[in-house]
């Protein structure tokens, strides 16, 4: 008879907790069996490995030509559960915490007992000028987000010290840089210097009040990170690389480009606008005939996105009731058209429609937090065996 895993055997395999390795018992993903005691809990290697190639549960969907990757992690965990940061459910984070306690969170493994706020890039004042001065005004957030990381490399004389007391302030400062990079909408007296705070007035015309600030610091917990999403992949290959924590994250940056990922919310901000003024079926009319319907379903969660269900239950309490009827129309048409509920990119969305900012505003703010997640896994695979990626490939050409 094979060898039988153990549940903290199988635990250390797939990169989970304990606990959800009996919520897969539960939902029928993992079979188990039981030791010769009659309690302990065995599971056959095959199956779990046939498990972990497949990363978690996900809808009943396959893409061609997919590739499965499996990493351990100890810095978020997606379950039946919902989405959690080090043990903490991200949802209740961002009722509760800061996004600069979340992100020193997700870092150091701890989570900060006190409000903190990061320092003002003061000292590179003039590169950030430099770099908004040498972009066009039509230039995107990951435009000015990537010109800004690569111009700040080169006068950061310790970039390529990989210890983590100095690549996590290197990740402070490229986070305050980028608030930094993007062109003021007003000018507010920004009182206290958080990072939600001092982004606002960058993204809306609106003043930024303390709720208003405060929706935004939810929204940038809510996506500091999401596991091993396409552009945190893209981070942990060019961090075995020993790439310094600006080129890792330029890397994310790059993956971020394009309607697919990090532009997603883009494509529903404009659908909201449009509904706004033709009404919620034509303007979805429209998007379908454009070829995809963004803003619903997710690959990774079965029933309803965690995310979504708390940033649009606290965009609800603070925004127009005009806005919310817009948005409420949108969610309804086009939960029944694609037969699954909003996801987190509608939700963002939702909050730039309702808070008036720019098409372009979503990617900023889904940049800014998930270079949080993408330096936590940086400094994970910092500590990893370099170069342990390499996948092989099957020749069919000629």
């Amino acid at each position: 008879m094979r060898n039988l895993l153990t549940t903290g055997q199988v635990a250390l395999r797939l990169g989970v907790l304990p606990a959800t390795i009996y919520a897969y018992v539960s939902r029928g993903i993992l079979q188990r069996s039981l030791a010769a005691d009659g309690r302990t809990s065995r599971f056959d290697p095959g199956e779990v490995d046939q498990l972990a190639r497949r990363g978690r549960p996900r809808r009943e969907a396959t893409r061609r030509g997919g590739v499965d990757v499996s990493l351990a992690t100890a810095i978020t965990r997606i379950d039946a559960g919902g989405l959690a940061y080090r043990g903490h459910d991200a949802s209740a984070l961002a009722e509760t915490a800061s996004f600069e306690r979340v992100a020193e969170l997700l870092w150091t493994g701890a989570l900060p007992a006190h409000p903190i706020t990061w320092p003002e890039p003061t000292a590179y004042a003039d590169t950030l000028r430099a770099a908004r001065h040498a972009l066009a005004a039509a230039a995107t957030p990951l435009d000015r987000f990537a010109v800004v990381a690569a111009a700040l490399a080169p006068r950061v004389p310790l970039r390529d010290d990989l210890r983590p007391p100095t690549a996590l302030a290197h990740a402070r400062l490229l986070c305050m840089a980028f608030v930094a990079a993007l062109p003021v909408q007003q000018d507010h007296a920004v009182e206290p210097a958080a990072l939600a705070a001092r982004l606002w007035p960058r993204l809306s015309p609106l003043a930024p009040t303390r709720p208003r600030t405060q929706l935004l610091d939810a929204a940038l917990v809510l996506l500091a990170d999401h596991e091993l999403a396409t552009s945190t992949m893209a981070v942990r290959v060019a961090a075995s690389c020993r790439a310094n924590p600006f080129a890792v994250v330029l890397a994310g940056l790059g993956a971020l480009h394009g309607p697919l990922h990090g532009g997603a919310a883009l494509a529903v901000h404009r659908v909201l606008l449009d509904a706004a003024v033709t009404g919620a079926e034509p303007a979805l009319a429209r998007a379908l005939a454009a070829g995809r319907l963004h803003g619903f379903g997710h690959p990774v969660y079965r029933d309803q996105d965690p995310r979504a269900t708390a940033l649009l239950a606290r965009l609800h309490a603070h925004a127009p009731r005009r806005d919310l009827a817009v948005i409420a129309a949108v969610a309804t048409t086009g939960a029944r058209l694609a037969a699954t509920a909003p996801n987190v990119d509608f939700a963002l969305a939702a909050l730039a429609f309702a808070a008036k900012m720019p098409v372009g505003a979503t990617e900023a703010i889904f940049a800014i937090g998930r270079t949080a997640g993408w330096m936590a896994h940086a400094l994970e695979e910092y500590a990893e065996e370099p170069l342990r990626f390499r996948a092989r490939a099957i020749y069919v050409g000629e």
